[in-house]
This record gives C-alpha cells, structure tokens and sequence, in this order.
C-alpha cells in the first residue's frame, strides 16, 4: 500500500492534539476505536491535514466537527479538505458532537458498516 503525503511539519501539532482531545473525539477512540478490529490512528497527518481518525486498510476519515464546522467558511474549508482527501481514494466520514453525545452506538454501527464494506470491496 502506498504511503500518502505528510507535511511533517505538523508532526508537533499533530501530538498536541492526540494529548488534548476534544470530550468527544476522546469517547469515541476510548470506547470505540482504540479497541476496534481494524487499526485506527489518532489525529494522523495526511498531506497538509490533521484527520481526527484514520483507518489505512480501508481508505476511511473520520472526523468529529464541532460548531465552527458548521459556518459558511468552515463548510467550505471542509468540502475542499474532503475533495483533495478523495483523490488519494479516501472516503471521509463526518458526525457533529451532538452525533457523538447522542446517538453513540448509531455511529459506531455507521463507522463499522463502512469499514466492512471498504474492506470487501478490495
């Protein structure tokens, strides 16, 4: 497999930001992810981006956007993020914080469906 770009600059920021996870990004690694079949990585440098959580074997993102990704300039910067993410064949997964607070267990299911099918359709 192909390793994709990485501006190690953001190495520094990238640990930053593993240390101090958001309340929601922490549940869902902490009582998800950390344990999940399939490796996932924590806030993983991809080109010039930080993704929250990054699953190689199946080309996945997933991100938790809290509210500043739901103004006109952090849509935008999200669905260009997206498109570039998409010509290294990455899938991108998004799910507000409400998502997470809320319907935990639908997401989970969500992430898992996705990887199972990523991962068949290799």
């Amino acid at each position: 497999m192909p390793h994709l770009p990485r501006d190690l600059r953001l190495a520094k920021r990238a640990r930053e930001l593993r240390k101090n996870m958001t309340p929601h990004e922490r549940r869902l690694w902490y009582d998800f992810l950390r344990t999940y079949p399939v490796k996932f990585y924590r806030q993983r440098i991809i080109d010039f981006f930080i993704v929250d959580f990054y699953c190689a074997s199946a080309k996945l993102v997933v991100e938790i956007d809290g509210s500043q990704h739901y103004t006109e300039q952090g849509q935008a910067y999200d669905a260009e993020r997206s498109a570039i993410l998409s010509q290294y064949h990455l899938k991108v997964l998004r799910f507000s914080n409400r998502e997470i607070g809320s319907h935990f267990e639908g997401v989970c299911r969500q992430i898992h469906t996705e990887v199972q099918t990523r991962l068949a359709g290799d």
